[in-house]
């Protein structure tokens, strides 16, 4: 994660942002480079945004800072995230007919296609077979997605497998992810009306790199709970706890749009509204989650 990304609205005091970040850091029993590690983030940049050093840093950085610390990005930076879309003042966000509050959006295979196509350009691009490749892809899924690998040991790893020299997946992943444009477009009538939130199983950084490279919108998003930061991958339960404590609202309030129905059953049994979505049909997936936010 680098230095830049989304930045928090420039007239914030970055010195004070700074205190609370460290001050959050060491009521959680942190070190700088423990954070560090589970940021993916340089212990530079984290020392000088601690500092107050660093103008404007990233909001989805500092949204990362508070899940791990256990506490809120409102109590670090006093205010509602900003992005390029402006956020409703909190008594104007709408409560479905159904209870629905909140609504939180899975990534990939929802908000962008899946990416498939990265297994073969990066088999092409090594002399590998695309079977190798997404095999040894998916053996370390899991494991970078919760965190406990960063994506330079992943990078390594791929690459001693596969035999090639050096492997950048998030390069191939950026080329080979489309944005489902009916979703995505659904998504801001959605920002405007009630509060929303990212959930997905992903590796460190691509969220942010996602977000600068335009391929998932820069929404008000009130929450982004990303696997590799809560150290938790959908299915398992917390990190649907997690979700629920930075949503700060009853289960029943939340609403989950999911592709994998496993997810859409683990989200479900804590009481939360599901719909799954199908990304062959976007159109018919937006008209069912549109018809279940009526208010």
């Amino acid at each position: 994660m680098n230095e830049g990304g989304m930045p928090i609205n420039s007239g914030f005091d970055e010195k004070a942002l700074g205190r609370a970040i460290q001050n959050a850091r060491r009521s959680a029993g942190m070190t700088q480079q423990e954070l560090c590690e589970k940021l993916d983030i340089s212990y530079s940049t984290l020392t000088k945004i601690e500092r107050g050093a660093i103008k404007a840093p990233s909001i989805f950085t500092v949204a990362q800072i508070a899940q791990i610390c256990g506490t809120s990005i409102e109590s670090l930076i006093g205010i509602q995230p900003l992005t390029n879309t402006v956020a409703p003042a909190l008594n104007d966000y709408k409560i479905s007919k159904s209870g629905i509050s909140f609504v939180y959006f899975d990534i990939n295979g929802c908000m962008v296609r899946f990416f498939q196509r990265a297994f073969s350009e990066l088999a092409t691009d090594t002399g590998s077979s695309p079977e190798l490749v997404e095999e040894t892809f998916w053996h370390y899924n899991d494991a970078v997605c919760r965190g406990e690998m960063s994506m330079a040991d992943f990078n390594l790893a791929m690459a001693k497998r596969i035999g090639a020299n050096t492997v950048d997946w998030m390069s191939y992943y950026l080329r080979a992810v489309e944005p489902i444009s009916e979703l995505q477009e659904f998504a801001t009538w959605v920002s405007q009306n009630y509060r929303i939130g990212l959930l997905s199983n992903i590796m460190p950084g691509h969220i942010d790199a996602m977000l600068a490279e335009g391929l998932i919108p820069k929404l008000p998003y009130s929450a982004v709970v990303d696997s590799s930061v809560v150290g938790a991958i959908k299915p398992e339960s917390e990190i649907y706890e997690a979700a629920q404590k930075i949503a700060n609202v009853p289960p029943q309030e939340i609403l989950l749009v999911d592709d994998a129905r496993t997810n859409l059953m683990s989200a479900e049994r804590l009481g939360w509204h599901v719909l799954w979505f199908d990304d062959f049909r976007p159109d018919e997936s937006v008209e069912r989650i549109r018809s279940n936010l009526e208010f």
